[in-house]
């Protein structure tokens, strides 16, 4: 009996890990990120930058920019592509990192008017 109990335990516990991750993220997962968008390739002059990428650069609690790469969405592609300019924004979307960079997803872009 211990051991139905301990096994279906265990069972619990593997299909809570499964569901948390694949829950899809929800509002409460987005962030508001306060920066300036300029580009990858024309401004930050990142070598591997190929073509024109918006990056939202942050200010750190070290006082660096934290650099955040805008991933496509409606909301970022409103925003066109900054190339030489620079543009001041606030940004609400939702964070992950894939090959060492930080990216966001935007649900929301707003510039001071």
């Amino acid at each position: 009996m211990r051991s139905r109990a301990v096994a279906l335990a265990a069972v619990l516990v593997v299909l809570g890990a499964i569901a948390t991750s694949v829950a899809p993220a929800s509002a409460a997962d987005e962030v508001t990120l306060k920066g300036t968008i300029v580009c990858a390739k024309c401004t930050l002059k990142k070598p591997d930058a190929k073509e024109c990428q918006n990056v939202l650069l942050v200010p750190g609690p070290d006082g660096k920019k934290v650099e955040y790469y805008m991933a496509s969405s409606k909301s970022a592609d409103a925003v066109g592509e900054v190339c030489t300019e620079t543009k001041e924004a606030t940004v609400t979307g939702t964070v992950s990192e894939k090959d060492g960079r930080k990216w966001i997803t935007a649900s929301k872009v707003e510039s001071p008017s």
